[in-house]
């Protein structure tokens, strides 16, 4: 007699999953909550370090300059602008915004709505304006942030004459920022700084 051939394929089923009751189903639940909550807030906690490190690398490698328009005999006298002019800054004023390198802008009044104060060792004197040298005087001012002296040098060429009819003047000074103080600007001071400009932006 033949012996008859024996199929000896081994069929593989799935594994049935255990069921989970009570404290074991809610064990679970929790740690793959807790997963999910720290897996996001690492995640969280990245993307922040990352836009740090981004808003870090940029200020490094851009400079911070303050425009001064000098002022004339009309702004010392209190003479506003007019609307063309007014215009003419709104228009200027628009494309540095929108070439981001706009911080921030201001005109200021007359100096004889001003003071000075003047150290003397302890003693404290105060000057009234208004003040003679008008050359010397401020009558407004931008803050810009821009990778090099040149490019601020090339925005201000294409100003329109704050002071029509005169022979106006825009002086750039460049912002010192933390590293120019070098080892004496100790980390404790930089954190200080730090601190005080975010305290400065919520107010």
């Amino acid at each position: 007699m033949q012996e008859a051939e024996v199929n000896h394929e081994i069929v593989r089923r799935p594994m049935p999953e255990p069921k989970l009751v009570g404290v074991e189903r809610t064990a679970l639940t929790r740690r793959h909550r807790l997963h999910l909550l720290f897996n996001g807030l690492s995640i969280q906690a990245l993307a922040v370090r990352q836009s740090i490190e981004s808003l870090t690398f940029q200020r490094r490698n851009t400079m911070r300059f303050m425009i001064i328009v000098k002022a004339s005999q009309d702004s010392e006298a209190g003479v506003m602008p007019s609307e063309q002019l007014l215009t003419d800054m709104g228009n200027y004023n628009e494309e540095l915004a929108k070439a981001g390198i706009l911080v921030s802008a201001d005109g200021l009044h007359p100096s004889s709505k001003g003071a000075r104060v003047r150290f003397s060792g302890e003693t404290r004197s105060v000057i009234d304006g208004p003040f003679a040298e008008t050359k010397e005087l401020i009558a407004g001012y931008w803050i810009w942030e821009v990778k090099s002296k040149e490019e601020a040098i090339e925005w201000v060429k294409r100003c329109p004459n704050p002071m029509p009819g005169t022979e106006a003047e825009i002086e750039i000074r460049q912002i010192f920022c933390s590293e120019d103080f070098g080892a004496e600007f100790t980390p404790q001071l930089r954190e200080q700084e730090e601190r005080i400009r975010e305290q400065a932006k919520k107010h």
